[in-house]
């Protein structure tokens, strides 16, 4: 399999005639002269003068700043004026408000430097934390092979990661692994594919789908940018400075019916987060995992738009849940990785609540299942951007609690909410299962009930029922949703009212979204 050298992928990826170089000449005094006839015989052989290129140019229209590393120039490797060139590429990004696309190809840092070239990674990580600080993307194409400091550094702060087809990708280089273990490294472990199954990695992408996939992105988190609010004006405790809550219909005497709704609600034909993206969203980019190793079919985080409005996504998959396969801590920490990502991105966030509880067993609790729910609810609290949950279906314990504190909820008219499974109630309370009924109604679930109680501020009807229409649900419940983002972002941008002659104070507060 060929892979594809710098300039390859440059012209491949970027619009023609779009990309200018931001690189300067390189010095080469200082070196001593057999490192310097290495470097002119690398020169010769890459045809550039260093192992990585930068500059900018245009995807589908959409301006970027590009660093692309060349294999064929010492292996990709990372010297001292390798990571000067990175780093000031990277600033110039970031002051000229580019999103930055990164496609390193690398053995790592460069033997030939040592210790002072090992180090620049540190420099070079600092400054993409600055730029996706500044709110601007950061995209990262992982090539073969891409190993050591280089995976270890900017290779794996993206946004969003991807990776070439059957790409090397790994800390430790296998001819090290072998020369230091005596026996070679597992096969299929630092292959993309299977970092992309570990959630460490969101997909693999071939060149030829890059331009259009990277397009897609940034569609998604270019067109607009939210600058952050203060901390007490975020969260769930802005959530009654907006519009009071109500219900599109009075509800019926069906709806009412705590019990009828769980039933529907546990109907294998019911919609869930997957329907609600395939007929309502404008456009949908999954993301894979934690990007740490975690992933759970349980959970589904995304990219994606509802009637024009980019949004981060972070969605209960019930189908993916079972009594035997429940959602569990990792399902958590992979929403956790979408809250940090519509805050760093300055894109709002919709949660999805449908799930029949999280997982209870030893293996949970070991893993800080309770702590994760805990730091779900505390993240969400303090977010900076606008956010909306949506009580789909289930809402069942502290799983379905982690996703609620949004600052407008909305439910369909048959979604609950409750502590336990009613079943579980009725054990707790009456020591059977006989009064799961009776407990729906007692504990006041239903989404009418929870909005008389002021925990949902818009009840979505179902008419027809759900599983009978599932398009006309999907676009119901994105309808709502869009309206709520639509009323946040409208209120955010107005100024809070004042008393004549009163200053302005230097925070507003609210959000302020620029285009």
């Amino acid at each position: 399999m060929t892979h594809p050298r710098a300039g390859e992928l440059l012209e491949q990826v970027l619009d023609p005639g779009t990309f200018a170089s931001w690189d300067s000449t390189i010095d080469l005094a200082g070196y001593d002269d057999d490192y310097v006839r290495e470097l002119r015989l690398a020169r010769e052989k890459a045809g550039t003068d260093e192992a990585v290129i930068t500059g900018r140019g245009a995807i589908r229209g959409h301006r970027v700043a590009v660093i692309v590393s060349e294999f064929t120039f010492l292996g990709g490797t990372i010297g001292q004026a390798t990571a000067e060139r990175i780093t000031a590429a990277i600033r110039r990004a970031t002051r000229e408000r580019l999103p930055l696309i990164a496609a390193p190809a690398s053995g790592g840092t460069r033997m030939q430097e040592g210790t002072p070239a090992f180090v620049e990674m540190v420099t070079i990580s600092k400054a993409v934390v600055a730029h996706k600080a500044a709110g601007l993307p950061y995209i990262v194409y992982l090539r073969h092979p891409t190993t050591g400091g280089v995976f270890a550094s900017w290779g794996s702060l993206g946004h969003v990661t991807v990776a070439e087809p059957a790409a090397l990708v790994g800390f430790l280089g296998p001819r090290v692994y072998e020369a230091l273990h005596g026996q070679p490294f597992p096969k299929g472990v630092q292959v993309a594919e299977n970092l992309v199954d570990k959630g460490i990695l969101d997909a693999v992408v071939p060149l030829e789908k890059l331009a259009e996939v990277a397009a897609r992105v940034l569609a998604l988190l270019s067109p607009a940018t939210v600058t952050p609010a203060p901390s007490d004006q975020t969260g769930i405790l802005a959530a009654t400075t907006t519009r009071p809550a109500r219900a599109v219909r009075p509800p019926s005497a069906t709806s009412r019916d705590a019990w009828e709704s769980v039933m529907r609600t546990r109907d294998p034909r019911r919609p869930g987060v997957r329907e609600l993206l395939r007929y309502a969203a404008d456009d949908v980019i999954p993301l894979s995992g934690t990007g740490d190793g975690e992933h759970e079919a349980g959970l589904m985080l995304a990219l994606t738009s509802f009637d024009g409005l980019p949004c981060v996504l972070v969605g209960q998959d019930r189908r993916y849940q079972s009594p035997r396969d429940s959602m569990g801590p990792a399902a958590l920490r992979e929403a956790r990785r979408g809250m940090r990502l519509a805050d760093e991105l300055g894109l709002p966030l919709v949660t999805v609540i449908d799930t029949p509880g999280a997982d209870l067993s030893p293996r949970a609790e070991e893993g800080a299942l309770a702590g994760e729910i805990a730091r779900c609810l505390a993240d969400m609290s303090r977010l900076r951007v606008p956010s909306v949950a949506i009580l789909l279906g289930q809402g069942c314990g502290g799983g379905a609690l982690a996703l609620l504190p949004a600052q407008r909820v909305i439910a369909a008219e048959h979604s609950w909410l409750s502590p336990l499974p009613p079943e579980g109630a009725s054990v707790i309370v009456h020591h059977d299962v006989d009064h799961a009924a009776e407990m729906t109604r007692s504990q006041r679930v239903s989404a009418y009930d929870l909005l008389a109680a002021g925990i949902v501020h818009q009840v979505v009807p179902e008419l027809p029922d759900a599983a009978d229409d599932a398009r006309g649900f999907a676009l119901a419940m994105a309808s709502a949703c869009a309206e709520e983002l639509r009323g946040l972002l409208a209120s955010a941008a107005r100024p809070p009212a004042r008393p004549a002659g009163q200053l302005a104070p230097a925070e507003t507060g609210g959000f302020v979204v620029t285009q």
